[in-house]
């Protein structure tokens, strides 16, 4: 028998009942900080446009209300914002990040954190100001991925080949900037938007077919583009060595790879806190909206699949992971007994029995997606401290007219876990569902939390 939408909303109000007073709007927690919006503004914060993002302006939020001192963990460290904002704190900041974009921007950024010499610095200004690129003849041929061909005008490419070839001439410090600047620029200068869950293309680019016509304004030129990334990225790193003083600043330590398979590593009670933001369950695949900069960073198609099968389970392409080991195991039993999600995930089954998904994927998606934030929760349970927070920033998400709290599912696992609830701090602008959701099913609310969850001062 299938599982009505009346017995999940009932469970639903029966869960939201259990933390009706652990939900506090938050008149802080707009939707720019709580997005990379509020990031425009900040000095290195501001270089790369990471969607995905939170803000600065939130982490040193969250870290002074919850007086957090000492070393805090991100498990998804993304482009670092945590990280590096924490270490302005003077709180040493481990991250564990898989998406080589991630990394390569954490790696650009703490080295520009040791400092440009004045030679380099000099040779930075001379690229911003004579564009050496242009008068050499050798090019680098731009790596491609299926994904990717047709992505820039003809003249772009020509240029971008020549910048290629030309900075690898620079040391490399100077190399390290200016892929990064080029990095930075990406999309600015392409046919493409990230667009949620895939590249939108615009129709200059002669690729898509059909009645939608995506036109997306100016396409940047190379030149001025990649001129102003280097100027701001000098500008940027003279501010903070004017203007911060680095004997305040705490280390920042870098593991690459899946926090499920680097966090067992980890040393038991060994964090202050965990601050982090995982990837939402709501078929984003992260693989191919950074395709133009993964790419660049020269994967291969191969490359990219085996990546996106690593990745935390959030979109339809993501194969059931094996969580075998004793321990994750155990995790896997407690998403998978909790009575909201079985009886959504029933329900969901149904529809695509009757083909009434838009793709069969998404059950397994979410059930994968439950499993291994799970397992996630129950390693950053052993590795925090005893009475340290864990504080989470994700969102709800509806499929086929079912709207998921994530919220109060994943609060419910961590307190089988062990952890206590202390808030659940509310944005307050609700977000809608996607315009697909809203044309068949109407119009609803989605909250965007912020979870604080606290381990126990003893093993239970």
């Amino acid at each position: 028998m299938t599982t009505s939408l009346v017995t999940i909303a009932a469970l639903d109000a029966k869960l939201s009942g259990r933390y009706r007073k652990k939900f506090t709007v938050s008149p802080f927690l707009t939707r720019r900080v709580v997005s990379f919006q509020a990031n425009r503004g900040r000095p290195c914060h501001r270089w790369y446009r990471f969607k995905e993002s939170f803000s600065a302006d939130l982490v040193e939020h969250l870290l002074h209300k919850y007086r957090v001192r000492g070393r805090i963990l991100d498990p998804f460290a993304g482009v670092g914002t945590a990280l590096f904002a924490a270490s302005r704190l003077g709180i040493a900041s481990d991250g564990i990040e898989l998406l080589p974009v991630g990394r390569e921007i954490i790696r650009t950024r703490l080295a520009l954190h040791e400092g440009l010499s004045d030679s380099d610095r000099a040779t930075l200004h001379y690229w911003a100001d004579a564009c050496p690129w242009q008068r050499g003849e050798a090019k680098l041929r731009l790596n491609v991925l299926r994904i990717t061909q047709g992505a820039y005008p003809s003249a772009t490419i020509d240029a971008i080949e020549r910048y290629l070839a030309a900075m690898h001439t620079e040391n490399r410090k100077v190399f390290v900037v200016l892929r990064f600047a080029l990095l930075c620029v990406l999309e600015s200068v392409s046919y493409t938007r990230k667009d949620g869950q895939y590249l939108r293309w615009d129709y200059r680019a002669g690729r898509r077919r059909g009645a939608t016509r995506f036109d997306k304004g100016a396409i940047g030129e190379f030149l001025p583009a990649i001129k102003a990334k280097i100027e701001e990225i000098l500008s940027d790193t003279a501010f903070t060595e004017k203007n911060y003083d680095d004997t305040t600043t705490s280390k920042i330590t870098l593991r690459d790879g899946s926090c499920l398979d680097i966090m067992p590593k980890l040393s038991s009670n060994s964090y202050d806190a965990i601050l982090t933001s995982p990837p939402y369950c709501n078929r984003y695949d992260y693989t191919r909206t950074y395709a133009l900069e993964l790419a660049l960073l020269g994967l291969s198609d191969a490359e990219v699949s085996a990546l996106r099968q690593k990745m935390l389970s959030c979109t339809v392409e993501n194969r059931t992971k094996d969580l075998q080991n004793d321990t994750y195991i155990k995790f896997a039993k407690i998403s998978n007994s909790d009575e909201l999600l079985a009886s959504i995930l029933h329900r969901l089954e149904a529809e695509k029995k009757h083909g009434n998904l838009n793709n069969n994927g998404i059950p397994r998606m979410i059930r994968g997606y439950f499993n291994e934030m799970s397992c996630v929760l129950g390693e950053c349970y052993r590795v925090l401290k005893p009475d340290a927070r864990l504080i989470m920033i994700n969102d709800n998400v509806r499929y086929a007219g079912i709207s998921i709290s994530v919220d109060l599912i994943l609060s419910s696992i961590a307190e089988k876990i062990g952890f206590v609830t202390e808030k659940i701090l509310v944005v307050p602008t609700q977000k809608g569902n996607s315009s697909q959701q809203m044309g068949t099913h109407g119009c609803v609310p989605l909250r965007k939390c912020v979870y604080v969850w606290r381990k126990r001062s003893y093993d239970i």
